[in-house]
């Protein structure tokens, strides 16, 4: 006899709720516990405050505030022009674009994880591991010379790293610029072609819902995120410098 009443009370509910005071009693309520975790934090913990800057004694590693920490541990994967320009202008420009990239056909207000499961992956996605993780990672495990320590070992100020990253193309024996240029080339362009051929490929009901465009700017700025951790891992695991190597930009 349950559950005929439960389907009852179920038709009974209404299909839209007003924002308040549902709405706005959830945000207040939220706010109020950040803000008391945030007061204890900051009672408890002490602020990571170091002596007065001396221009003639440089911190060693010279870390800069933490919210830039993820940008600075970038560059130690990508080129300097990349790191310090095109990855904070594609941040910027993926976060402007998505409301007129990310296109919801039921309107505003509906926006729940089981009607927008990619769209809230691939935010979280990008929000914790390429932001958050490489923060973390410049706070905790960048120590003297910025190089990679481990929890659990001591961070040695003289520690000495052989430098043996060498590029994609010289791993794989080639050694010419006009070679090594065209290899990584290929590559590069092969990944952002297949990758897109295949989310074409397997996403052709949602091109018809948001158009061609929309589906290729999604697609490649969902690519470059790909691409920047797969840089990351080929770095810490194979000691890969840059995959495509030219006389006038490396990538």
């Amino acid at each position: 006899m349950a559950f005929p009443a439960k389907k009852k009370a179920a038709q009974e509910l209404p299909e839209k709720v007003h924002v308040w005071p549902y709405l706005v009693r959830l945000e207040f309520l939220c706010a109020i516990i950040v803000i008391l975790v945030l007061t204890v934090w900051s009672i408890v913990i002490d602020a990571p405050l170091e002596e007065a800057a001396n221009p003639t004694k440089t911190p060693n590693p010279s870390k800069a505030p933490w919210y830039f920490l993820g940008l600075q541990d970038i560059l130690v994967y990508f080129d300097p022009w990349f790191a310090g320009v095109i990855a904070p202008t594609l941040i910027i420009v993926g976060l402007m674009l998505i409301p007129y990239l990310d296109v919801n056909p039921k309107g505003n207000g509906y926006y729940t994880f089981s009607e927008r499961k990619t769209a809230i992956c691939v935010y979280t996605f990008g929000f914790l591991v390429l932001w958050i993780a490489l923060i973390i990672m410049g706070v905790f495990l960048r120590g003297p010379g910025w190089n990679l320590f481990m929890p659990w070992q001591y961070w040695d100020p003289h520690k000495v790293v052989a430098l043996v990253n060498v590029d994609l193309p010289y791993a794989f024996g080639i050694r010419t610029y006009l070679n090594a240029s065209i290899f990584g080339g290929a590559v590069v362009l092969g990944y952002f072609g297949l990758g897109t051929a295949v989310y074409f490929f397997m996403e052709r009901k949602a091109i018809k819902n948001v158009g061609f465009l929309r589906m290729f700017l999604k697609i490649n700025l969902f690519l470059i995120m790909i691409g920047i951790v797969i840089k990351i891992t080929l770095r810490l695991a194979f000691n890969i410098k840059y995959i495509w190597v030219t006389p006038w930009f490396n990538i």
